[in-house]
């Protein structure tokens, strides 16, 4: 029989090692901004890149869906909070091209503070004072980066719509809490990105051919990167991790997220990050520590509840 000793310390290395896993999921979540632009320059339009991003998702995690068709209503809503979430993708990967990275990330944050608001409005989930502390300091953080000093006017408009992306994300956490929790995890993540795909296919139909497919073999490298590296293998290390750490310990750990595309704008596209940027970045994560595990949920696959389901 195993003592009191080792199955303690089994349980803290596995608690150990599925934070590692979320630190490693958030950091491919980080790297989009990097794929993002460099897709950009090769033409691609912003609806395209959005559109491979969950397309490989999508069509592997498709069969499960059948597996879940007697929960149909549920999966009609993962859809439609999909479509949301891929429609909203197109205004970040838009301001990524043109704007700081760094700001563009701050401002993709925001979505604690949109998560509470549908979940105020539209379902009735009342928020308690912690969550709307850390929203006003989300909101002070945004305010720092993309203040005047940090950013162009010509660039305001860009930002304005990346906003957007948040928005459908907030969505999609409501959808996740309050009417996905009767599918399993990979399900919910099949339904999901079949519904970004669905909402992003016409906009991609539409687009002129030059626009839609990378015009080398490093784009073709770079789609695999955005598909695998920041969608599918993230979300999947979430789906394993996440139930076993908590949402609170799994969000200050996805926290990692935003350090991580301040990075991505330093190194590979040479941008200042200034003191402002820095310190929206250190309000952005004490926020996410103060607020609730069940709002500050990082990925659609995660766990959103300790409560029994």
């Amino acid at each position: 029989m195993m003592s009191h000793h080792s199955l303690h310390h089994s349980n803290a290395a596995s608690v150990g090692l599925a934070t590692l896993g979320i630190i490693l999921a958030s950091v491919g979540f980080g790297l989009v901004p990097y794929f993002a632009r460099s897709l950009t320059a090769e033409g691609m339009a912003p609806q395209s890149i959005a559109f491979f991003r969950y397309t490989i998702a999508a069509v592997t995690l498709l069969p499960l869906l059948w597996f879940s068709r007697a929960e149909w209503r549920a999966l009609c809503w993962g859809l439609v909070a999909g479509a949301a979430m891929g429609l909203g993708w197109i205004g970040y990967v838009r301001a990524v091209e043109i704007a700081p990275v760094s700001t563009v990330g701050v401002l993709y944050m925001t979505y604690p503070v949109f998560t509470l608001l549908i979940a105020w409005l539209v379902f009735g989930d009342r928020p308690g004072r912690r969550s709307v502390l850390a929203a006003m300091m989300i909101v002070l953080a945004a305010m720092l980066a993309s203040s005047p000093a940090a950013v162009s006017a010509a660039q305001l408009p860009a930002l304005m719509l990346s906003l957007a992306a948040p928005l459908g994300f907030g969505f999609g956490i409501n959808v996740l809490v309050h009417k996905l929790v009767v599918l399993p995890p990979l399900a919910r993540i099949g339904a999901v990105s079949l519904g970004s795909v669905a909402g992003l296919l016409p906009l991609v139909v539409a687009t002129p051919l030059e626009a839609v497919l990378p015009a080398s073999a490093s784009g073709w490298w770079l789609v695999a990167g955005i598909a695998f590296g920041s969608a599918l293998i993230p979300q999947l290390i979430y789906t394993v991790c996440a139930p076993m750490i908590g949402t609170a310990r799994t969000a200050v750990a996805g926290s990692i997220e935003l350090p991580t595309m301040f990075l991505i704008g330093w190194f590979a596209f040479a941008e200042p990050v200034g003191a402002a940027q820095w310190l929206a970045c250190a309000i952005v994560i004490v926020a996410i520590a103060l607020t609730p595990g069940r709002a500050t949920v990082r990925s659609m696959a995660a766990t959103v509840s300790d409560r029994p389901k």
